[in-house]
């Protein structure tokens, strides 16, 4: 995941792969700059929250949520699950991994849940 996609991933057999988009994107930031700084942070923090409020609600439902990718929203993302009720018996964990294709994110992910975690 990134600030601009979470790929959500069901370990199972096969795994199917759900695209989370923020709605925040380049065209959108382009156009808020002509505006105000203020303007475009605001807009910037609520689509944001909007982003990590769909990515918590597609979340729900699981024992265990691994949060990878190359930046720093996963520990965004942590710490908002972290603050929520209904993520209290979840199994909540973080990797650092450079951007990964499909095929990589399903095998990084097979390889996470068939081993407990301990060596991906």
């Amino acid at each position: 995941m990134d600030h601009a996609n979470a790929h959500v991933m069901e370990y199972k057999d096969v795994i199917a792969t759900k695209v989370i988009r923020s709605q925040f994107t380049h065209e959108e930031k382009e156009k808020s700059q002509q505006k105000s700084e203020n303007m475009m942070h605001n807009k910037e923090q609520h689509q944001e929250a909007d982003y990590y409020k769909t990515i918590s609600e597609s979340l729900k439902g699981f024992d265990e949520v691994l949060l990878f990718g190359p930046t720093n929203a996963k520990l965004e993302l942590l710490n908002i699950l972290e603050a929520d009720q209904s993520f209290s018996k979840v199994k909540l964990d973080t990797r650092t991994t450079d951007k990964m294709s499909e095929n990589q994110e399903h095998a990084y992910v097979r390889a996470y849940f068939a081993d407990g975690g301990l060596t991906v």
